[in-house]
């Protein structure tokens, strides 16, 4: 499925409508450049599981957590050379927790996902409007 969208506001509904449907345990990884939307996609997110918090990009800490009746867990892999670096953090003990784990910047570590993770592809096509692709949903 591809949803084009004309603000950030949509680009979070489309997160949010996308949180609501997951199962806990569901992993979501997000393709796309600087700038492309992943962080609002999972601020979204954040919304469409009824989490009240200020959603920011985890870059230099590389997972945030927010707490509610599922978790959501926010990766951001952009600082990461690889799969090894991610299991060093403790990526199957988030695994196991139940939580959604939501992973910016997936294709540095495609080796931890198992095929059965939601990919969302996200391309900033103007300043406001973005093309998201969403498979395995």
């Amino acid at each position: 499925m591809t949803i084009i969208t004309n603000s950030e506001e949509e680009t979070e509904q489309v997160g949010a409508e996308l949180a609501k449907r997951l199962p806990p345990g569901a992993i979501v990884a997000l393709y796309g450049g600087l700038g492309a939307g992943k962080t609002a996609f999972v601020r979204g997110m954040a919304r469409g599981l009824g989490l009240n918090c200020r959603v920011s990009s985890p870059t230099f800490t590389i997972v945030n957590e927010y707490h509610g009746e599922v978790d959501l867990f926010h990766f951001d892999m952009y600082r990461l050379s690889g799969a090894d670096e991610l299991f060093n953090i403790g990526w199957e003990d988030y695994l196991c927790r139940g939580g959604i784990c939501a992973v910016e910047w997936s294709e540095n570590v495609s080796d931890a996902f198992y095929g059965d993770e939601v990919v969302v592809r996200i391309e900033k096509l103007s300043e406001n409007r973005r093309s998201i692709s969403i498979e395995g949903a």
